[in-house]
């Protein structure tokens, strides 16, 4: 007996199917469509394609294993704020809100950005020449007109003002927005619009989410 099955693709959410053999979509007059493991019969049926069962399935699980490997990590596995931590973060609370509002952005991600970042430390200085809470280099900084990087004010509206150019540029999608903070968006460019494979970078991007996620969960309570 066929398995015919109209509407939506259910075959691979869970509807099953032969793992062998074909799976054809039909569309007929009324612009209906089919999903059927044996050919359909008659003039209203126009066959859309063709496949492999064995094939979708496989390229279903595959969709559904990179999917998987994106899921948050729990927050209970990020270390609570410090008490010092804490009394930097809240010093700076009301900056960043108004920051993220002019910039669009969330301040949750203001927040995972500085903390992963600084430490909400104004005077942060790394060892490849980026400063303050943000960490700006001073080619950002001079981009967008940030005279003094060691000001959280500037140095903040700096840093948003290069994530939504970012988050812009690679159609909102976060992680590589945050690559491209943390390495350049040359670089994530240069490698096919990825996560460049830099260990720091990586590494980097997975903090911010992480510090991102215990945010989020923050502002829930």
């Amino acid at each position: 007996m066929k398995n015919v099955i109209p509407g939506l693709l259910l075959v691979l959410i869970g509807i099953p199917f032969p793992c062998s053999g074909d799976l054809y979509r039909y569309l007929d007059a009324d612009g209906k469509l089919y999903f059927t493991d044996a050919p359909l019969k008659g003039s209203k049926y126009h066959l859309e394609w063709k496949r492999a069962t064995k094939k979708l399935i496989e390229e279903s699980n595959n969709r559904f294993i990179v999917f998987r490997r994106r899921l948050p990590v729990p927050s209970n596995k990020i270390p609570a704020l410090s008490k010092q931590l804490s009394v930097r973060r809240k010093r700076y609370a009301a900056l960043i809100e108004r920051t993220a509002r002019r910039f669009k952005l969330r301040p949750e991600l203001l927040h995972a950005v500085i903390r992963a970042e600084s430490a909400y430390n104004p005077t942060a200085v790394s060892s490849a020449g980026a400063i303050g809470l943000m960490q700006l280099m001073p080619a950002t900084a001079a981009r967008y007109k940030v005279s003094d990087p060691y000001d959280p004010a500037q140095n903040v509206r700096g840093g948003a003002q290069y994530l939504r150019f970012l988050l812009k540029m690679f159609g909102n999608n976060l992680r590589l927005a945050l690559a491209g903070y943390n390495a350049g968006e040359n670089a994530v460019v240069k490698h096919g619009n990825q996560v460049p494979p830099y260990p720091e970078t990586q590494q980097y991007v997975r903090k911010v989410l992480q510090f991102l996620w215990a945010e989020q969960a923050m502002a829930k309570r």
